[in-house]
């Protein structure tokens, strides 16, 4: 076991006692796997909520579920306070990322295929692979996956240039959110899973005057509100903890490339809960999203 893997499993300010235990046990891959499976489950469930809440009010909704789950596990206020001035600005740079990359992206899927709004998340992650690589063997292994994601992904240009706009604000903020989820996740005792619940905390004071009038039918609808509590544990709890996990065990330039399986996941998902059979190209961008993914050397 690794310093990182004891440190993540020993700390239980950063995992739990239980889920450091597990975390020390599963590989970091798993834990992206679960992740990449919720990250379109959550938003295909927010999509058909939108008439209901708005765009802006999905997205309070979704942040303040988490928010008000991980207030009590980790304890924001405690882990703000005892952070050095140099965490705090990156707590708050993380939170702050969080809102506006929630928001823009809903009001991107409102507008916007979600297969474009999803090429326009990728370009970036590339960037972030392109800076990790260390050999030829991962730079092919990025061409293998990214050819595979251009088969999945119907790319086509939009008319909509405010949701272009929205699309690409999203993409840079996914960026941001790879990059400051890892400092995160690499941060000393104290941060990991418990910084981004100060995170998630902040990123609520954000949106908290932003979306609330969309977000009131919900508050007086028991359906409406479980459904949308739904979309939050979906879409905020369940794959930014298990980004988290997997962040602080693997290099970036590897967890922006393991990225390319999104598409693989968004296919398997429309198979199985729409389904959405997929053609024999579909077929074949997932074979070579998965064989670029399986020949990449991770950086040691």
């Amino acid at each position: 076991m690794d310093d990182q893997t004891q440190a993540l499993a020993a700390s239980p300010a950063r995992a739990g006692p239980a889920l450091g235990g597990l975390a020390a046990r599963l590989p970091p891959h798993v834990w992206f796997g679960v992740s990449a499976v919720f990250h379109y489950l959550g938003p295909a469930f927010a999509v058909l909520l939108f008439p209901h809440v708005g765009v802006l009010g999905m997205a309070w909704l979704r942040i303040a579920t988490a928010a008000l789950i991980f207030a009590p596990l980790t304890r924001p206020w405690r882990t703000f306070a005892r952070a050095d001035r140099s965490t705090r600005l990156l707590l708050l740079a993380f939170g702050a990322c969080l809102a506006v990359m929630n928001c823009s992206f809903y009001l991107a899927l409102d507008r916007l295929p979600m297969s474009l709004v999803a090429a326009v998340e990728f370009v970036g992650t590339i960037g972030i692979a392109l800076i990790g690589l260390r050999s030829p063997r991962n730079l092919a292994a990025l061409a293998v996956a990214v050819t595979g994601t251009l088969l999945l992904i119907d790319v086509k240009w939009s008319s909509d240039p405010l949701g272009l706009f929205w699309a690409f604000l999203n993409g840079a903020l996914f960026v941001g959110y790879i990059v400051l989820g890892h400092r995160v996740a690499r941060a000393g005792a104290g941060v990991g899973i418990a910084g981004l619940g100060a995170a998630m905390a902040i990123a609520f004071i954000v949106v908290l005057p932003i979306g609330l009038t969309d977000a009131l039918p919900a508050l007086f609808s028991p359906l409406l509100l479980l459904a949308a509590i739904g979309v939050g544990i979906c879409s905020s709890v369940i794959p930014y903890i298990c980004d988290q996990l997997a962040m602080s065990r693997l290099p970036r330039a590897s967890f922006a490339l393991m990225l390319s399986l999104l598409p693989v996941t968004a296919t398997l998902i429309g198979v199985i809960v729409l389904r959405q059979i997929p053609s024999p190209t579909d077929c074949l961008g997932i074979a070579l999203v998965v064989a670029g993914v399986a020949f990449h050397k991770p950086a040691r």
